[in-house]
């Protein structure tokens, strides 16, 4: 079994998506509750408005601060899509971070944990 890295503790579990520059909250939770997932050594899922998608994460840091930079591939309104992000735990233990869609939108957000 592969060992998870130190870093990735401080990201893992559920994180609900509460703020994105580009979407309002009532498109955030237009299908299913808008979260951001860590999960394990490198896995995850991302999912608000019609969009979800699994992350392929890598922990590291940036700027002295546990940073979790990833990929991910899935779904907007059942159409492919793909694209990447990071996260970066901030004040008040909120998670915050940028994510971005290959060839579209990309938006600033802010999760809390729950």
């Amino acid at each position: 079994m592969a060992k998870v890295p130190g870093f990735a503790k401080a990201f893992a579990g559920r994180w609900r998506i509460v703020e994105m520059d580009n979407w309002d909250g009532d498109f955030l939770d237009l299908v299913d509750e808008a979260h951001l997932t860590f999960k394990g050594k490198s896995d995850g899922e991302i999912a608000f408005g019609a969009l979800n998608g699994f992350l392929d994460v890598r922990y590291g840091a940036r700027d002295g601060s546990a940073c979790a930079e990833f990929s991910w591939e899935g779904h907007d309104e059942n159409d492919p899509a793909c694209g990447r992000g990071w996260a970066m735990i901030g004040t008040a233990g909120r998670l915050v971070g940028h994510f971005y869609i290959h060839n579209g939108d990309d938006s600033a957000f802010v999760c809390e944990r729950g």
